[in-house]
């Protein structure tokens, strides 16, 4: 089989394009080791100390683009907001991703680092808030400049460690991301996922850490090189207070899931809320969807009053899960 005729396994549910109505600005930022990171920013042309500025951080291999409508709506609501992309992707992508020095631990510990640093630089003295969709919420763990983050709110976060995957749907998914990503990979010199509609083309260092099948952050290939310099990762130095929102019908966040990224944040207040796809007179939700516009009215909320005041409004849908 050609790998344009292999269809994709599951649907993304992505909104790419940016707002028509959206005031954001498009910016160019190096990180620490000179590679140029694109993505968008969204200020109010006052300036007050008590406004936060939120950084997001992107789900693996999507592009800050399926989060301006969420930018949107947390700047009508009183937020400066920073997308952005990591290296890679979207509008940090170079011209070829084939030899990109791209893993896990870079998007983390350089991009959203660079990012930490820009909030800190554009919005000087105003509180620093972070929301992470996925391996998003690991990267804002990665950064050595944890600390500046007053709140954060993660959806679905985990870092893929497969016997985690819904029980249901864990063989299928092992085989797309464990055997055939890494292998087309080989084959590719990096992932070719628009070509399958497996989300964005992602290289080949990022897949190694993705396709790894260990429990454990550090032994990852890149989170083997982090722990290896300093005998320890940075998520100890957040001391944030996070809430990690996870959905029942998302085959990768999991309880297991999200439990095991939490115990990496020992700094921080916890906080795990299960929504159930029901919650929210829905049938089905799924890892990608929260972002979209169609959730406006129904989950936004619940990261919003989160940003606002480190806490969940009475009346939140769903459950928080007990902490072991």
């Amino acid at each position: 089989m050609n790998l344009q005729d292999m269809p994709p396994l599951a649907p993304t549910q992505i909104e790419l394009p940016l707002a028509t109505d959206t005031v954001a600005e498009p910016f160019r930022q190096p990180a620490a080791d000179g590679f140029t990171l694109g993505g968008f920013m969204w200020r109010h042309a006052d300036t007050d100390l008590t406004r936060p500025a939120v950084i997001i951080n992107a789900a693996t291999s999507v592009r800050c683009r399926h989060y301006s409508r969420f930018a949107d709506y947390l700047f009508a609501n009183g937020f400066d907001v920073i997308t952005y992309d990591y290296r890679g992707i979207g509008e940090s992508r170079p011209a070829s991703l084939k030899g990109l020095q791209a893993s896990w631990t870079d998007w983390g510990a350089l991009d959203f680092e660079a990012m930490l640093k820009r909030a800190q630089r554009e919005f000087p003295g105003q509180p620093i808030d972070v929301v992470g969709h996925s391996f998003g919420g690991c990267a804002a763990g990665l950064g050595a400049s944890g600390a500046l983050i007053r709140h954060l709110v993660t959806v679905g976060a985990q870092f893929a460690y497969w016997r985690d995957y819904a029980p249901a749907h864990r063989w299928r998914m092992f085989g797309k991301w464990h055997v055939v990503m890494p292998i087309v990979t080989m084959i590719c010199g990096f992932f070719p996922g628009k070509r399958l509609g497996w989300l964005e083309d992602t290289p080949a260092g990022v897949v190694r850490d993705w396709s790894t099948p260990t429990a454990r952050y550090e032994t990852r290939p890149s989170g083997r090189a982090a722990h290896a310099t300093t005998g320890r990762l940075p998520f100890a130095t957040v001391n944030a207070k996070i809430l990690a929102i996870s959905i029942s019908d998302d085959p990768y966040g999991t309880v297991p899931a999200i439990e095991r990224l939490l115990g990496y944040f020992t700094g921080s207040l916890n906080t795990h809320l299960r929504i159930a796809p029901e919650d929210i007179g829905e049938a089905e939700v799924g890892h990608f969807a929260f972002f979209r516009s169609a959730y406006q009215a129904t989950l936004w909320p619940i990261a919003l009053s989160w940003l606002q005041n480190g806490e969940l409004a009475p009346g939140t849908p769903g459950r928080t899960v007990p902490r072991n």
